[in-house]
């Protein structure tokens, strides 16, 4: 702020030498006088904004900005809805308490939390070695909190007649070396898809979702190249419910009735587990995952506070009202 200051009168001076020369002024003079004002513009801009909005840390690393504590939370699209119905709820609690929520993708999250530009990271997976080791890099020691559980769910066109599909099956599918290119491969005609072709929808690879997938389904293998990737889960959704010879995963919390989810068989003569909130919860469907939100060693002040209550009986209910499975039993009015 004091540097501002100086910085402006300093520019006043040489302004005023420039605009008093009783010399005839040439066209670069002119030039010299004009970025001198817009110069001065941006200094009184700056000045303004910095004796607007006094900033600082509350000491648990989240920033209050006139009186008021704002707690910046970031990451997995999986997560986002569920953290903005948090953070909306959150406000009737402590008014005094703002959560600021963007999604971005798992990755995306965590490096904002080692890098200290969030508070929070959301994560629909476990922090890799390579991120723990960048944290610790910065001298961050992340700390783990499991928010919920979820169903990564397999998603088909309406049109599609499969009711059932086993790892081994969509691995093929997905896998780098998988065989399974054509729906008819799987033993199905399926009406709208004339070409037979399996469109194969995916996500971008700073998705958590893409992450956990990729490691439950196909293991130390590779994605098959030619996959549509989609940003978010609501755009996997989207285009399977419109695309008969289409394929996608993502979320049960995402689902909707224009899609089909069939069940899945962890192995060719083990029971076929539908995705529900239960089975996510008892662990019994094959593709289950917690959910994470991670903070920069143990959580503090107003960080601590939110996550107290993310895990209470107000917030778990939440997580359950929005698809995902709470942590533990919880009774909901």
């Amino acid at each position: 702020m004091r540097m501002l200051v100086t910085a402006l009168s300093w520019f006043r001076n040489i302004w005023g030498i420039v605009s008093l020369s009783k010399y005839n002024r040439t066209g670069q003079d002119k030039a010299v006088e004009q970025t001198m004002k817009s110069i001065q513009t941006i200094l009184i801009a700056a000045t303004l904004i910095a004796c607007g909005k006094p900033q600082k840390q509350d000491g648990s690393g989240a920033t209050t900005s006139g009186g008021r504590t704002v707690i910046q939370n970031k990451g997995s699209d999986t997560l986002v809805n569920v953290a903005q119905a948090w953070a909306e709820t959150y406000k009737t609690v402590d008014p005094n308490v703002a959560i600021a929520v963007t999604g971005g993708g798992s990755g995306t999250g965590i490096s904002s939390m080692i890098n200290g530009t969030v508070d929070i990271a959301n994560s629909s997976r476990a922090m890799k070695t390579k991120e723990l080791e960048a944290a610790k890099k910065n001298g961050i020691d992340p700390k783990q909190n499991i928010v919920g559980y979820d169903a990564l769910a397999v998603f088909l066109h309406p049109s599609n007649p499969i009711n059932e599909i086993s790892i081994e099956q969509i691995k093929a599918i997905y896998g780098e070396h998988g065989t399974m290119e054509k729906w008819s491969d799987l033993g199905v005609t399926i009406e709208g898809c004339p070409s037979d072709e399996i469109i194969r929808i995916s996500r971008q690879n700073n998705s958590g979702t893409y992450a956990y997938f990729k490691k439950a389904v196909l293991g130390k293998g590779e994605y098959k190249l030619g996959s549509r990737d989609m940003h978010g889960s609501k755009d996997v959704v989207d285009l399977v419910e419109n695309t008969p010879c289409a394929i996608g995963y993502s979320g049960l919390a995402y689902a909707n009735d224009h899609i089909k989810m069939p069940c899945v068989k962890k192995g060719a003569d083990e029971a076929c587990v539908t995705p529900t909130v239960p089975t996510a919860a008892d662990g019994s469907y094959p593709i289950a995952r917690p959910l994470f939100m991670y903070t920069a060693g143990e959580p503090t002040g107003a960080n601590k506070q939110y996550l107290d209550w993310i895990l209470s009986d107000a917030g778990q209910c939440i997580i359950l009202d929005k698809g995902y499975a709470s942590v533990r039993d919880v009774t909901c009015g």
